[in-house]
C-alpha cells in the first residue's frame, strides 16, 4: 500500500501555495510553532468530531493510533464494509497515493453516505474543495456515494435543558455542488504530484496567498527577508495595497515616498518612524480628558467562547464573561483600590459575574474601559438573557468611557506603537517598565483558552496556578489603563 503523497489537508495547501505543500512535506521541521491557540483550536475540531458522532450512535472507530500510519486503517475500512457494518467513524481510503479519511460514514445498500464534520457556523469554499477530493478518492476506491454532507454548527441555536444535537448540528448536502468539482480536483492532483517530485523548493514569493483559506504554516519561514518597521506594519491599509508597494521594491517604512497615497493614520505612523519624535496633541488630549471625571472605575472583561453551548440561554461561540478587574480612584491624588472576580469552572459563570460586579460599581463615577464596545456588548447580552439585572446594567453602560480613544484617533502616537492602538502596544510605548511580555497569560485569547480548560481539570494544584495566571493577567489589564490615563493627565 506504502504511504501516501497528499491527503486532505495537504491538497489544500497545494491549492494555496505549491511551496507550502513542497515544504510541508520535506521541511517539516522548518514549520513555525504551532500556538497555544492554533492547538485549541484542533483540539475544538476534534471535540466537535467527536460530539457529532452522536448524530449517528453505534458506530466503531477506525482512527488509527498514529495520524502518519492509516494502512491498517484503510485495511480495516475495506474489511468493514465488506462485512456490512452500517457507521463508521474515522473510515479511511486511499486511491492513486491520495489518502482520505471520511469523519462519518453511513453504509446502506444503495451506496454511502458520508458525513464531513467543520466546527464552523457554516459551508465554506475550503470545505466544498476538502469534500471534493475525499468524494475523488472514495468513488475511485469502487463504492457508490449516494450523498455527501458536511455537518456544521448552528450559532442561532439556543440551550435550553440538555443539548439537543439535531438542533445544535445542520447537515448540509453538497453533493451536487462537489460533482461539479471531480475534473478540477483531478487536475490539481496531477499538478500537486509534479510539484512534489522536484528536486527544489518551488519559488514563490509572499503575498495574500499566504492568508487564505488559512494563515501559512510557513509565514515567518518565508518572511526572513522581512525588516522591522516594514510596510506589513502599516495601520488602515489594505493588506493588497501593502503586497503592491513591496512589488514595487518597497519593503521599509523609510522607503516610502510622499507620493504614495496613504490614509491619515499611516502617514502619520511613517513621519513619526521618520522624523523620530512623537505625535502629541496636547490640545485633543486636553478635550479628551475633559470628559473623563473622577471618581474612577478602570475596568475590564475576560470571556470564553465555547463551540458547544454548554448553559441555558447561550448560543455557540457565545462570548461568556467569567472574570473581571476593577481598579478605583476617587481622585487624582486617591489611594489606588483594586477589586476582581474569577468564577469557578463549574456553573454558568454569568450569575455570579454580574452581581459581583454590580455590588463592586457604586452608582456614581465614569468608568473607564479600553475599547468600549466589547464590555458593552457583553453587558447588553447579560441583560437579555438575566432581564432582572437589566436596569443596575444599563446604569454601568451609561457611565462607561473608552480610553482607546486618543490612541485610536492617533492624538498620542509614538513609533513603539508600531502602528497599533492595541493596549499591548500602547503600555510599553507610554509606560517602558510595564507590559505583557512575562506574563504566562498575554493575551486575551490565551486567558480564554485556560478558563475553558478550567472545566475538564481535576489537578487542584493546576487549577491553582491557572486561577492565579487569570488574575495576574486581567489585573494588568486595568492597571494599565491606571497608568495610561495618568500619562495622559501629565502632559502640558
Amino acid at each position: 500500500m506504502g504511504s501516501h503523497l497528499l491527503s486532505k489537508s495537504s491538497f489544500i495547501r497545494g491549492i494555496q501555495c505549491e511551496k507550502h505543500l513542497y515544504l510541508y512535506k520535506y521541511h517539516y521541521d522548518e514549520m513555525d510553532e504551532l500556538s497555544e491557540m492554533q492547538k485549541a483550536i484542533f483540539k475544538r475540531g476534534t471535540d466537535v468530531g467527536k460530539l457529532a458522532q452522536q448524530l449517528f450512535p453505534g458506530g466503531i472507530d477506525l482512527s488509527p493510533e498514529s495520524h502518519t500510519d492509516y494502512d491498517e486503517a484503510i485495511i480495516n475500512t475495506k474489511e468493514s464494509l465488506k462485512s456490512g457494518k452500517k457507521i463508521i467513524y474515522e473510515a479511511a481510503f486511499q486511491f492513486d497515493e491520495v489518502l482520505s479519511v471520511a469523519d462519518i460514514l453511513v453504509n446502506n445498500k444503495s451506496g454511502l453516505k458520508v458525513f464531513e464534520v467543520k466546527s464552523s457556523t457554516s459551508v465554506t469554499d475550503v470545505y466544498l474543495m476538502d469534500a471534493a477530493l475525499q468524494y475523488w478518492v472514495i468513488s475511485n476506491s469502487g463504492y457508490r456515494i449516494k450523498d455527501f454532507s458536511i455537518v456544521y454548527i448552528n450559532n442561532q441555536y439556543v440551550r435550553n435543558g440538555d443539548l439537543d444535537l439535531k438542533q445544535l448540528f445542520i447537515v448540509e448536502s453538497v453533493l451536487e455542488e462537489i460533482l461539479s468539482l471531480q475534473k478540477w480536483v483531478e487536475e490539481n492532483i496531477g499538478r500537486l504530484k509534479k510539484v512534489l517530485s522536484q528536486s527544489k523548493i518551488p519559488e514563490i514569493d509572499i503575498g495574500v496567498h499566504c492568508y487564505s483559506p488559512y494563515l501559512c504554516g510557513f509565514y515567518n519561514y518565508c518572511r526572513k527577508h522581512i525588516p522591522e518597521n516594514s510596510v506589513f506594519d502599516l495601520s488602515g491599509v489594505h493588506l493588497s495595497t501593502k503586497y503592491q508597494m513591496y512589488r514595487s521594491g518597497i519593503i521599509s517604512l523609510d522607503e516610502i515616498t510622499d507620493e504614495i497615497n496613504l490614509p491619515q493614520g499611516a502617514k502619520i505612523q511613517v513621519d513619526v518612524f521618520r522624523n523620530g519624535k512623537n505625535l502629541i496633541d496636547a490640545d485633543a488630549i486636553k478635550s479628551f480628558l475633559s470628559e473623563i471625571n473622577y471618581p474612577i472605575y478602570f475596568m475590564d472583561f475576560e470571556t470564553f467562547q465555547p463551540a458547544i453551548p454548554m448553559f441555558d440561554n447561550s448560543r455557540p461561540y457565545m462570548q461568556i464573561p467569567f472574570q473581571y478587574s476593577l481598579h478605583y480612584k476617587k481622585n487624582k491624588r486617591s489611594a489606588l483600590e483594586h477589586y476582581e472576580f474569577l468564577a469557578e469552572a463549574k456553573d454558568d459563570p454569568r450569575i455570579p459575574f454580574i452581581e459581583n460586579l454590580i455590588n463592586a460599581i457604586d452608582s456614581r463615577g465614569d468608568i473607564l474601559v479600553y475599547n468600549k464596545s466589547f464590555e458593552i456588548t457583553r453587558l447588553k447580552e447579560i441583560a437579555e438573557a438575566f432581564p432582572k439585572y437589566k436596569k443596575q446594567i444599563e446604569n454601568i453602560i451609561g457611565r462607561i468611557k473608552d480610553l482607546i480613544i486618543p490612541f485610536q484617533k492617533k492624538y498620542y502616537y509614538t513609533n513603539e506603537m508600531k502602528g497599533s492602538y492595541s493596549i499591548k502596544y500602547v503600555l510599553p510605548a507610554l509606560v517602558p517598565e510595564l507590559n505583557y511580555d512575562n506574563l504566562a497569560i498575554n493575551e486575551g485569547g490565551l486567558a480564554s483558552l485556560t478558563f475553558e480548560s478550567l472545566f475538564g481539570e481535576s489537578d487542584s494544584e493546576i487549577i491553582k496556578e491557572k486561577r492565579n495566571q487569570l488574575l495576574e493577567y486581567c489585573k494588568l489589564d486595568t492597571f494599565a489603563m491606571v497608568k495610561i490615563l495618568e500619562k495622559l493627565e501629565s502632559i502640558k
